[in-house]
């Protein structure tokens, strides 16, 4: 199932890349790979987004467990049929998940993408769940008029 495949992706990338911050990197240690715009920089991240909640990690492990816990039941066993709602949904998954296993192995969430113009450092999971809500927004907005082909329908 083409679900599942970019759901062991998200976390597979996501996964690789932190452990190659952590093997090569301290926290707190920068690279600079485009001047001051765009760094690798190795944060433990203890919280949510903007390290919200860090002193609750029950909450933080328990609630995205259990929403994405009920998102893959849903996709797996509904027959609502429509592929760009699925593959939002998965893709968001997949970085909830990758980012909750970090939670539990390691007490904290691996980060290393900074941009200057972005403040929050943030990782691959970060992106595909990003990119998850993205596609939910297309889908919430024109998802009735998407046919099945990925053009609009007048």
């Amino acid at each position: 199932m083409a679900y599942l495949l970019i759901l062991a992706a998200v976390i597979a990338v996501d996964q690789l890349v932190k452990i190659a911050v952590r093997a090569n990197m301290m926290p707190g240690d920068t690279i600079s790979v485009i001047g001051s715009f765009f760094k690798l920089a190795y944060v433990r991240n203890p919280g949510a987004a903007f390290g919200m909640f860090a002193d609750n990690k029950a909450f933080l492990i328990g609630v995205p467990a259990a929403i994405m816990a009920a998102a893959l039941i849903f996709i797996l066993k509904s027959r609502y049929t429509n592929k760009l709602a699925k593959y939002a949904l998965i893709m968001i998954i997949g970085g909830g998940f990758s980012n909750l296993i970090d939670r539990v192995i390691f007490g904290s969430v691996t980060d290393m993408f900074s941009f200057s113009i972005f403040p929050p450092v943030f990782n691959v999971a970060d992106i595909a769940v990003c990119a998850g809500c993205a596609l939910l927004v297309v889908y919430i907005l024109f998802g009735e008029k998407i046919t099945e082909s990925g053009r609009f329908r007048r």
